[in-house]
């Protein structure tokens, strides 16, 4: 994909994607693993700032959405709160390599927790294009000249182990360009379904939804037999189209351990993030966006869509490259 503005690149991009790895990412939909922080630097970091953390008095979310399923709403943002999770996302190893595929000028519009604990469900397979999947309102709208584009470029940080065993990531590579789920119908929230279901012989779920909900074709079936697990390890990320087949294996529970991976997401900053909304209502919860904004983590925003947040709850000063 080409820049959507004529910002000029900066001179020095160390982690940028070489020909060959953007090629890959293309072909494939994903690109990884890479390392953003040692194994010891994030463990030691995550020791450190777990506990900090739980002080929501600065969280943009109110705790009145902390009632919702096993993803708690409440804890979408934290980047706007914490000044670790405020520099995570602006990293050099993290933006570097998603102006490679988006262009230079970038905003983070979303981040997320996902913590899968010791006998938790594996999460179902899925897409995402306009993240109206279970709010049933376009989260981002790309311009129409670019709609053949559309959905967001995650990366997606091990705070702890990832393995097979404890829950990690699956894609199947190159299915980044068909939707085969349409997110304008909706799915029907019930939070007996969590831990609950068993489909083909995996327990997997969506936080209460079923998924399946969305398909265009109800006979189909993702080809399980041609995904890749993503194992990772503290301190690396995968980046991916939100387009892309993906889903995550069960926590097995041989470990106590919590696996617990960071999702920051990003858009050029020519889309549009929650138009007309003001209020976001899924997984059983709503947030208001009152204070809310996008952060631009690279380049210039030359459009004005969006609402930017220049620095934290807290006074800390986004990075941007």
């Amino acid at each position: 994909m080409n820049s959507t503005t004529s910002h000029a690149e900066p001179a020095v991009r160390r982690h940028a994607l070489s020909a060959e790895e953007k090629a890959d990412f293309d072909r494939n939909g994903y690109f990884g693993p890479f390392t953003v922080y040692s194994e010891e630097e994030m463990r030691a970091q995550w020791k450190r700032e777990r506990l900090q953390l739980m002080d929501r008095g600065h969280a943009v979310y109110g705790e009145e959405a902390a009632s919702s399923g096993n993803t708690n709403i409440a804890n979408y943002d934290r980047h706007l709160d914490s000044a670790f999770l405020a520099d995570h996302v602006g990293r050099p190893e993290i933006v570097d390599r998603v102006a490679g595929a988006l262009g230079p000028d970038l905003l983070c519009w979303r981040t997320e927790f996902f913590p899968k604990y010791a006998g938790d469900e594996g999460t179902d397979w899925h897409q995402a294009d306009t993240f109206a999947n279970a709010s049933g309102k376009p989260q981002i709208v790309w311009p129409d000249q670019l709609k053949k584009f559309g959905g967001t470029l995650t990366v997606w940080t091990a705070f702890t182990e990832a393995s097979v065993e404890t829950g990690c990531l699956q894609f199947v590579p190159g299915t980044h360009q068909v939707m085969r789920y349409d997110e304008t119908k909706r799915m029907n929230y019930d939070a007996d379904r969590i831990n609950a279901a068993d489909k083909g012989g995996v327990r997997r779920g969506f936080f209460g939804y079923d998924y399946r909900e969305l398909q265009i074709d109800p006979d189909w079936h993702p080809d399980e037999s041609r995904a890749i697990s993503m194992a990772l390890k503290p301190g690396q990320a995968v980046m991916f189209w939100s387009t892309l087949q993906h889903a995550s294996h069960p926590h097995a529970g041989t470990t106590p351990e919590m696996r617990l991976g960071f999702a920051s997401r990003y858009v050029p900053t020519c889309v549009r993030i929650y138009p007309d909304t003001d209020v976001v209502e899924e997984y059983g919860g709503s947030v208001s966006l009152d204070g809310y904004g996008a952060v631009l983590v690279s380049g210039e925003d030359t459009f004005g869509h969006n609402r930017i947040a220049r620095e934290t709850t807290r006074g800390h000063r986004f990075p941007r490259l």
